[in-house]
């Protein structure tokens, strides 16, 4: 189901990065009727979607090891996990389907195919901000295919794509309003659950925000968990996280 599920999504991202650039982009471009920069910000929001895909499919959520170093400072913050006999940090929960213990695990998102935890949580938000972006400019491309673009002089009417250019642009809209829906809800339940120091697990399990919730500015939220206060690091996918050490004034959590 995982990979029936990240197959579906990538299926998606490809039939809008190939169609849409042939039937709309590259035609009104060669025309003189849109500028070079909009077909690059298309080709780079598709770029940093894909990525941050590839990479939160593919990254460590933060699976706990087999045998753990735990510094004498901080065994009261472990517990013991009745599932696999394991000593995990608190906050850390068991996933079924992996079988293994995660770090401040959120859920198991079969949309990636893996898990979403301390480490690739910040990975996972920016695929629902590329998706975001991505679905609501087809959807954009779309509209002005038919209602603000010029019409096109040199067509070629024996091509696949002009004869079914209706058919194609209509699933692609259908497409983009389904995954931008989605992933608007989606994105505002994951930065709801940031912003108030509670992941997805911990909110269906009931627990109280005065045990696990804090107040605590947004940027600070942000910053810890894509592990960086370089605001303009946070829409990048190609690099690495570092826990964040907080300040004096933050409250942290094993």
């Amino acid at each position: 189901m995982g990979w029936l599920c990240i197959s579906l999504v990538f299926g998606i991202w490809l039939y809008n990065t190939f169609f849409i650039p042939k039937l709309v982009l590259f035609p009104h471009y060669d025309e003189g009727h849109i500028p070079w920069a909009l077909v690059v910000c298309y080709y780079m929001a598709s770029a940093l979607c894909v990525v941050a895909l590839f990479r939160a499919s593919t990254a460590d959520p933060g699976r706990l090891p087999v045998d753990p170093h735990i510094p004498h400072s901080e065994r009261e913050h472990w517990e013991l996990c009745n599932k696999c006999n394991l000593m995990r940090p608190k906050r850390s929960h068991h996933c079924s389907r992996c079988g293994h213990c995660v770090r401040r695990m959120d859920h198991h998102c079969p949309w990636i195919n893996n898990c979403v935890g301390e480490d690739n949580h910040w990975l996972f938000l920016q695929l629902c901000f590329y998706a975001q972006v991505l679905s609501l400019f087809t959807l954009v491309l779309d509209f002005c295919q038919y209602y603000y673009f010029q019409p096109l002089m040199r067509l070629d009417q024996e091509k696949f794509t002009t004869r079914h250019e209706l058919a194609l642009l209509r699933v692609s809209a259908l497409m983009g309003v389904v995954m931008f829906g989605g992933m608007s809800s989606l994105f505002y339940t994951q930065m709801n659950g940031i912003l108030s120091d509670m992941t997805t697990i911990e909110k269906m399990s009931q627990f109280s925000s005065e045990t696990y919730g804090s107040k605590r500015s947004w940027q600070w939220a942000l910053a810890e968990v894509c592990g960086t206060r370089w605001k303009l690091l946070w829409l990048l996918p190609l690099r690495s996280r570092q826990p964040l050490q907080a300040g004096p004034h933050y409250r942290s959590h094993v």
